[in-house]
Formats: structure tokens, C-alpha cells, sequence
């Protein structure tokens, strides 16, 4: 019964403002802000037709971010239910946990738009993927060590691995862990 509650509140919402969730979503996709220091990835030498099978590496860390992200999310709705009668606890354990699932995802789009890029997919394309008006909203010099850890790349000698390169190569070597 309160799911219908919610339904017919979300309607009469959609009634006053004319806008239906999926407008109100890319509303918000439009203003999100870049990372900063947005970074457009390296396109590899000529253009490339787009591989025909997706890397496993990519599903892997698909699999492992997505099973984080939902870790994160089963924390923030245990933390909600929990600690309603303390509302210093409530607010702090659910961001807590609501900001570290958006970090993943973050990670997660910043990194396969980064691997889209270099395979020379259109830009406009990439665009209307990812819902934005801009194809490096999401790409950050950790998104891009992600990626470079998941395809096995070296780090360049001389320099400390980066910890979001070290992920992708566990990712890329073991699959997807156990977040027990």
C-alpha cells in the first residue's frame, strides 16, 4: 500500500513540475560538474573501428564495481533503518555510505568512457551514452589509472604505482573479490 502512496505522490509531483523522472534525471546529468581536471583520453594512433567483443577485464570490473556499489547502498538502507532515533548517526552513516557507492560509479564511467575514447569511439556518440553534454564529465586521472591497471599497462619507471591502477590489475588478474 505505500508503494502506491508513493506512486501517487510522485504523480501529483510530476503534474505540478511537467516533468517526468527521466527528464529530471537528465536535467541533473546536464549540471553536474566535471571532475576536476576533466581529462579526455589518448586515442590510440588512427582511428580504430571499436572492438567487436568487449574485454573481459571491462565486464570484470563491470561485475566487481557494481557489487560494490550495492554494498555501499545495502549499508546506506541498513544505516537508514536503524538509526532513525539518532539523527547525528543517521545522517553521517548514510551519506557515509551513499558517497562511497557514487565514488565507485564514478570510477566506473569515468573508466569505460576512458576506454571508449581510446578506441576511437565518436565523441558524440560517447555523448549521448553517457548523457552528457560533455564526453569527459566523467574521465579523471583515476578513472584513467583504473583503466590503465585493468588493460595492463606499466606504470612508467621510476613512479609509485598509483592505488587505482594496483585495483585494476587485481581486477584484471583474479576477478571479481568477496566484499564479506
Amino acid at each position: 500500500m505505500a508503494s502506491q502512496a508513493r506512486k501517487n505522490a510522485a504523480r501529483r509531483q510530476q503534474d505540478l513540475t511537467g516533468a517526468s523522472r527521466r527528464a529530471a534525471l537528465q536535467d541533473i546529468r546536464n549540471t553536474m560538474p566535471p571532475v576536476p581536471h576533466a581529462q579526455n583520453a589518448n586515442t590510440t594512433t588512427g582511428a580504430r573501428t571499436p572492438a567487436h567483443v568487449v574485454p573481459p577485464e571491462l565486464t570484470a570490473l563491470v561485475q566487481d564495481f557494481v557489487g560494490w556499489e550495492q554494498h555501499h547502498l545495502n549499508e546506506a538502507v541498513r544505516a537508514a533503518r536503524q538509526h532513525v532515533e539518532w539523527p547525528a548517526n543517521w545522517h553521517r552513516l548514510v551519506l557515509y555510505a551513499l558517497t562511497d557507492a557514487l565514488v565507485y560509479n564514478f570510477l566506473l564511467v569515468g573508466a569505460l568512457a576512458a576506454y571508449l575514447q581510446e578506441e576511437g569511439l565518436d565523441a558524440e556518440l560517447l555523448c549521448q551514452h553517457l548523457q552528457s553534454p560533455n564526453p569527459d564529465r566523467y574521465i579523471s586521472q583515476d578513472a584513467l589509472d583504473l583503466l590503465a591497471g585493468l588493460m595492463g599497462r606499466a606504470v612508467a619507471d621510476g613512479q609509485q604505482e598509483p592505488t587505482w591502477h594496483f585495483i585494476g590489475t587485481q581486477i584484471a588478474e583474479y576477478g571479481v573479490q568477496d566484499r564479506g
